[in-house]
This record gives structure tokens, C-alpha cells and sequence, in this order.
């Protein structure tokens, strides 16, 4: 299995916005590709950088399934983030493998 990691630091203006659309909209979209098996949602409590920094974690099963999210949905919906929050956050990923 492995988990695939988003990391998102939101200006304090934008938070609360940001966090509701993910909760509501996104976090949704996201699972409903049915290649993820769980998620959640984290907020990094000592954060160095200005602004507020989330965790968005999925667990997925396989490789195969993280590849096929890449080739037919994140764009999209990386797209739909920029749209929604252009100028206001900056985001970067990995993927982890479970080992125990």
C-alpha cells in the first residue's frame, strides 16, 4: 500500500475558505475516482511557514491505481485548486510506501 501525501500552505485569509472546499468538494471528488481505499485531512501544528499548512493524505492500494489517478484525474483536478485558490497557496506532494 502506499500513501500519497499533499501538503498545502494557505494564506490565514484564505484558510477557512480552503478548508471547507476541501472538506466539502475536493477530499470528495478525490475519492469518488474509487482508487483510493481512505483518507484524511491534517493540520501541521508547528508549521515554520507563514500561513496554514494541511496534510491531505489517501491511501491507495497499488502502484497501478496511483498512476491511473495521475493519468486521468489529477489534472483536472489540480486544475479546479489553482482556479479556486490561485496565488494563495502552494502545494507539493509524495508518495510513501508502507513498511510496517
Amino acid at each position: 500500500m502506499l500513501l500519497y501525501n499533499v501538503t498545502t500552505i494557505i494564506e490565514d485569509s484564505s484558510a477557512d475558505r480552503w478548508l471547507q472546499w476541501m472538506q466539502e468538494i475536493h477530499i470528495p471528488q478525490v475519492m469518488q475516482t474509487g482508487l483510493f481505499i481512505s483518507n484524511r485531512l491534517l493540520k501541521v501544528v508547528d508549521s515554520p511557514n507563514e500561513g496554514v499548512t494541511y496534510c491531505s493524505q489517501y491511501v491507495v492500494e497499488d502502484m497501478d491505481n496511483f498512476l491511473e489517478y495521475q493519468n486521468k484525474f489529477a489534472s483536472a483536478l489540480i486544475a479546479e485548486v489553482n482556479i479556486n485558490f490561485q496565488n494563495q497557496q502552494v502545494s507539493f506532494t509524495s508518495l510513501m510506501e508502507y513498511i510496517a
